[in-house]
């Protein structure tokens, strides 16, 4: 038999045309919506259309992904239609109209004021604000506890345990622009587990796992949490992001091993999210921030 887009029932496809209506709309940060049934990598992808020009606010979703990419080039599969596989273009390094909110009541106007570029020291920031985004909104719409591990992983719990399922990867695109990629594991049955540790919504008992639904609420959040942190000149303390983000940091608080390049180790416990988006450890020897390009793995202390 042929497999098709229909072949199983459990997972339909995306409704690519009732997304855009949705989502793609005069007063949205969102400026289009494509999707393909399997790529290699939704973030190369959508990084060869930034480079081609591609305005701000395009979102790439593919059905599959055979050559997803997790940080440090790890690889990131499932099967078709399995979850959420997509990225979106952002550009804080250019003006944008101010919006205080985007809503019907309340369109952008292209002629109002503008917002200045967001300095890029404050960009390490985009990976943690798609984390807040990310987690806020399955919690919503799933009806799933979606916690989060620094600096990328969301977490939910499989009975009594916290187990990965999704990840984040944000890449910088020219001078100006970031694709963020945004890996979620919906429908994807314990068999079907890549390894132990992982997880899926449906493995969590999300109240359902139409993957309709639960896109528009991430990109809703994700809009509304980069508006407020561009409104804010990408403070991360005045956007309250900072904040959020270490209320719902599974991270924090906990005994942690960060291995670092050159077999080096930090040891202690994870006490703080910096201003610069750092962990912070508290080892014998005093407090240390880590940046996630400094780390190879965080683990928990045995």
């Amino acid at each position: 038999m042929t497999s098709s887009r229909w072949s199983d029932l459990d997972r339909p496809p995306l409704n690519a045309a009732a997304l855009r209506r949705a989502v793609v709309t005069a007063d949205s940060l969102w400026t289009a919506l494509d999707v393909v049934q399997a790529t290699g990598s939704t973030n190369s992808d959508l990084a060869a259309r930034a480079a081609a020009g591609a305005a701000e606010g395009a979102v790439l979703v593919a059905e599959e992904q055979t050559a997803g990419r997790g940080r440090l080039d790890r690889r990131w599969t499932a099967p078709a239609r399995s979850g959420l596989f997509f990225s979106v273009l952002l550009r804080p390094g250019e003006p944008a109209p101010a919006a205080a909110s985007r809503g019907a009541a309340d369109p952008v106007d292209p002629a109002g004021p503008v917002r200045e570029p967001v300095p890029v020291h404050r960009w390490g920031w985009l990976p943690l604000l798609a984390g807040v985004a990310t987690a806020t909104a399955l919690s919503r719409a799933a009806g799933v506890d979606t916690a989060l591990k620094w600096p990328n992983d969301l977490l939910v719990t499989v009975d009594g345990e916290e187990r990965k399922a999704g990840g984040i990867l944000a890449e910088r695109t020219g001078a100006a622009g970031v694709v963020i990629g945004i890996g979620i594991n919906v429908s994807l049955r314990a068999a079907e587990l890549p390894v132990p540790t992982a997880a899926s919504l449906a493995l969590a008992g999300a109240q359902g796992t139409d993957r309709d639904p639960l896109l528009r609420a991430v990109l809703r959040s994700l809009a509304d949490w980069y508006d407020a942190w561009r409104a804010a000149d990408g403070d991360p303390a005045a956007s309250r992001l900072q904040q959020t983000y270490a209320a719902g940091c599974a991270t924090l608080g906990r005994q942690v091993r960060a291995e670092l390049p050159g077999g080096r180790e930090l040891a202690g416990t994870a006490v703080a999210v910096d201003g610069d988006g750092r962990l912070v450890i508290a080892g014998p020897d005093g407090e240390r921030p880590v940046g996630a390009g400094d780390v190879v793995h965080l683990r928990p202390s045995r």
